[in-house]
């Protein structure tokens, strides 16, 4: 707990692809952060412990790294909190806290006892931390790290999180590590908090293996799906496919039109390693999103890649990543609040390092998908509690200049309203005050207003070259 700091920026990985190192001005920022919060605790008379899980220590984290962000180059965004709210919780409330209507629509767990383990059995992972590096978490199976216990005191627990979705990885049922049924589980598990109605369930669909169409209709009869999820880049020959494509894409979004399950989230950008590449970009989300308009394409990651900075869009010099989404939608007509929805796991958690790139980012979204369009999605539970992921986005600021020169919309309170659940709400058919309702007067609810916050700040995925290569050994052609 020692090396921990509240708000996570570090080199953390959801197994997607490798760790990107922080540079030298983000690592000396570390302890310099912990150093801020030390002298902090003792001017207020707090102890460590006490101060780090207050707002306090968020404030203090975020404003030393707003402090090293200042001293590069012109910078597109910051970190905007008053200096007392490092030592003062009502300043720090003023911007860390919120009554947002909270929804995350990228969550993740596994079954801890599933078959998928079974089948791996001999891969170099079982039973050490070699091959599955999320040992972390102080569990004596690393596993266990991401059981339904854990993703629920690190999700609803601790963090403002209301509602969320369920979402899972790429894989064949047999081999997938989160299952239908165990999902199902979760959901019952989660409900039993007195029918809050916290937890919607994705489906998982492989659409070029054979059977999984004639699947599509068992799972909808069975199970409540809110969603289905794909990946483009994956097959079970290693092969992906479009969604445009005549002979896998397009039949499978007929069949989900024709289950009544029109809405579809699609993995895109984050390219999974030894895949092809080009089935990562969002070519093919203008040519599907405007063929059926009845259809919500909610475009996972929205098209981020951590290897490319993202810069302001410019049509005549297309790079990957989010303009590939933009540049999609631009060329089908796919204006601002149609039917593709930009989500923004693991792309918010990376872009917090880069303000610069964050602005870029998010004003983008904003500007051509919409600011209806934005959903707010965390891809925890690989890295620990989502709420520094939360605190991070009510204090961030897209600065003036990049508003006035690229055409960027101010981050105001009620565009990050919007952001952080109105938008999916609308997209998944939720009542946000009806959730907001019941999630206060849940047993959840009711122990975070009664009981002291005891969070972790730890974060479970790859942090390391090493651990990355022995997460991806292990895995094998099923990657998470």
């Amino acid at each position: 707990m020692s090396d921990r700091l509240p708000i996570k920026i570090d080199a953390t990985s959801n197994g997607e692809f490798r760790p990107v190192p922080l540079g030298p001005e983000l690592r000396a920022a570390r302890p310099f952060a912990a150093n801020c919060i030390a002298d902090n605790a003792r001017r207020t008379g707090a102890s460590r412990r006490a101060f780090l899980t207050g707002l306090c220590g968020a404030a203090t984290t975020l404003l030393a790294y707003q402090e090293v962000f200042a001293t590069t180059a012109r910078v597109g965004g910051a970190f905007v909190l008053p200096k007392e709210s490092a030592f003062e919780p009502e300043a720090a409330a003023e911007t860390l806290t919120g009554e947002d209507f909270v929804f995350d629509v990228q969550t993740h767990m596994v079954d801890v006892n599933g078959a998928w383990r079974r089948r791996r059995e001999g891969k170099g992972w079982e039973g050490n931390l070699a091959g599955f590096p999320q040992g972390s978490c102080g569990e004596q199976d690393p596993v266990a790290c991401f059981s339904a216990d854990r993703f629920i005191k690190e999700v609803f627990v601790d963090s403002d999180t209301q509602i969320a979705v369920l979402s899972f990885v790429p894989g064949l049922p047999e081999d997938n590590p989160l299952t239908v049924a165990e999902a199902l589980r979760v959901q019952t598990l989660v409900e039993r908090l007195k029918g809050s109605g916290r937890l919607l369930l994705h489906a998982p669909v492989i659409p070029n293996a054979p059977g999984e169409l004639e699947r599509m209709a068992t799972t909808a009869r069975t199970y409540p799906v809110a969603a289905w999820k794909v990946y483009t880049q994956w097959g079970p020959e290693r092969i992906g496919w479009r969604l445009d494509d005549p002979r896998i894409g397009i039949p499978f979004i007929e069949n989900a039109r024709a289950l009544g399950i029109k809405n579809i989230a699609i993995h895109k950008g984050i390219p999974l390693a030894g895949l092809p590449l080009e089935y990562a970009t969002c070519a093919d989300v203008g040519p599907a999103a405007r063929r059926f308009p009845d259809v919500n394409f909610i475009i996972y990651h929205s098209g981020f890649e951590p290897e490319q900075r993202e810069m302001a869009y410019d049509a005549a010099k297309v790079a990957r990543g989010i303009d590939s989404l933009v540049h999609s939608l631009v060329e089908n007509g796919i204006g601002p609040g149609a039917n593709v929805y930009a989500e923004l796991g693991s792309t918010w958690r990376f872009l917090m390092r880069d303000p610069t790139s964050a602005a870029h980012a998010l004003g983008k979204l904003v500007r051509y998908v919409g600011e209806d369009n934005v959903l707010w999605g965390t891809d925890s539970i690989w890295y620990g509690s989502p709420q520094d992921q939360i605190q991070a986005f009510r204090a961030f600021q897209i600065d003036d200049r990049f508003v006035q020169q690229y055409g960027y919309k101010p981050l105001t309170p009620s565009l990050k309203a919007k952001i952080f659940g109105l938008n999916g709400a609308k997209v998944y058919g939720v009542d946000p005050a009806a959730v907001k309702r019941r999630a206060a007067a849940d047993p959840v609810g009711r122990f975070k207003r009664m009981a002291e916050s005891t969070p972790s700040f730890a974060t479970y995925g790859p942090r390391s070259d090493a651990e990355y290569e022995a997460f991806v050994a292990a895995h094998g052609d099923t990657p998470l």
